[in-house]
């Protein structure tokens, strides 16, 4: 399944704040082709949610405070998704359950 751009952004950030990365690494721990790869950091660079910085003769791609920020927000809003989902379970759990009673009792 494709993936979208936000989802390879977030995957992207939570690589990345784990540890600086060479785009070599990046790219395999995220299982993004590295020309996408590529794309996505420069997007994310001029958005100031990584840096890209030479470590010898590596360069290390980084993320930023920004980056974290936005990481924080993302997974906050994975959670309220599945708390969301939960609920309207639990509101057609609760829909349910007079029904089946009652079948219940005219079986018995």
């Amino acid at each position: 399944m494709r993936r979208s751009k936000l989802e390879s952004y977030e995957q992207i950030l939570k690589a990345l704040a784990k540890k600086p990365l060479t785009i070599d690494r990046l790219a395999y721990e995220t299982n993004i082709d590295c020309a996408i790869l590529k794309q996505r950091l420069d997007f994310m660079i001029g958005n100031g949610l990584t840096n890209e910085r030479q470590v010898g003769k590596k360069a290390l791609v980084t993320v930023s405070e920004r980056g974290i920020a936005v990481l924080s927000a993302l997974s906050i809003q994975e959670r309220l998704d599945k708390v969301r989902s939960t609920i309207m379970n639990l509101d057609e759990t609760t829909e349910v359950l007079p029904t089946l009673s009652r079948r219940n009792r005219r079986t018995n």
